[in-house]
């Protein structure tokens, strides 16, 4: 059976680059993308489900279901959906895709929530089940609390997020996603179900270049420009806010393709924890607490080297070729 694949996805930019990418993969034959269900971070839920629906819609995928998520943490004293900040919308724009306008797809939403969807999904499809979170993590938490045997059943649980050995990019100890419910990542990760994390520690090695995206604005195609468009937004924001990279780094990205092919990255396994208090709210670290530390049995595959060139060229192959087309 072909691997089926879910995204969960705070739709910004690099979320719209993972979905060309897993698109890209899926005409390689090597997944197929059954749904994505909508986060916050980047943007809120409702923004990012309407991004899914767009950037799908304009590369010719308006059969892939997107759910919407549970939209605030569980612990927010708000009964509020989340709604991003002023550095969030300085990185990724006040729409979340770099303020290009591209049309509403002209289908809404499913109904399902998107808890119900995943498990609905790995118990039908089993261990050839992909699931990639790339937000905040109280989606998928959510899943693990209803149903603690998803690890078994699921192939991966692939998450973008967090910092082991390199600081964080919100504060000096924490990832944005894992910031974003703190509490929530901790449930993930300490909750017995086996995970990879794709975290700062290689994203921030895989940065894209302004003149590596230039196939795609030459393509002359509305998926061509708006990617472009898009990247260039991206890669202005870290000009500003990260320069020392000289371009943007590929984060969601690079959790689908390690999801589809782990020999793009190395990991070390540890048995993590999220602090929660203090100024340290949000690091990722190693948990000390029951000797889980010293536990041999590692639930969490920490990404601590990623093959950059492979995976820019099949990064670039796929979404140029998709580019060149829609």
């Amino acid at each position: 059976m072909t691997r089926k694949l879910i995204l969960d996805l705070d739709t910004g930019i690099d979320d719209a680059l993972a979905i060309a990418y897993a698109i890209g993969s899926e005409q390689a034959g090597d997944v197929e993308l059954i749904g994505i269900t909508g986060t916050y971070g980047n943007v809120s839920v409702a923004t990012g489900v309407r991004n899914a629906l767009a950037v799908t819609a304009l590369f010719g995928r308006d059969d892939i279901p997107v759910y919407p998520g549970i939209d605030r943490p569980r612990t927010a004293a708000e009964p509020l959906p989340y709604e991003p900040g002023p550095g969030a919308r300085r990185i990724h724009g006040d729409n979340g895709i770099g303020d290009m306008a591209i049309p509403d797809s002209p289908r809404a939403a499913e109904t399902t929530p998107a808890v119900d969807f995943i498990i609905d999904a790995a118990e039908t499809y089993g261990r050839d089940l992909l699931i990639v979170p790339t937000g905040a993590m109280t989606t998928i938490a959510e899943v693990c609390r209803r149903e603690p045997g998803i690890s078994r059943l699921v192939g991966s649980i692939t998450f973008m997020g967090g910092a082991l050995t390199v600081p964080g990019n919100v504060t000096p100890g924490a990832e944005a996603n894992i910031a974003q419910d703190p509490e929530a990542a901790d449930y993930l990760v300490r909750s017995g179900v086996e995970t990879t994390m794709i975290g700062l520690d290689v994203t921030h090695q895989a940065v894209l270049r302004r003149d590596e995206i230039l196939p795609w604005r030459q393509a002359g195609t509305a998926a061509g420009d708006f990617l472009a468009g898009m990247t260039d937004f991206y890669i202005d924001s870290y000009a500003h806010t990260q320069p020392e990279h000289a371009g943007c780094c590929l984060h969601d990205p690079l959790a689908v393709a390690a999801v589809l092919d782990p020999t793009l990255i190395g990991t070390l396994g540890v048995n993590l924890r999220v602090d929660l208090d203090g100024p340290w709210r949000g690091r990722t670290i190693g948990d000390r607490a029951g000797g889980r530390l010293v536990d041999p049995h590692k639930t969490t595959q920490v990404a601590v080297r990623v093959d950059v060139l492979r995976f820019k060229q099949r990064f670039l192959d796929r979404v140029t070729a998709l580019a060149a087309v829609r």
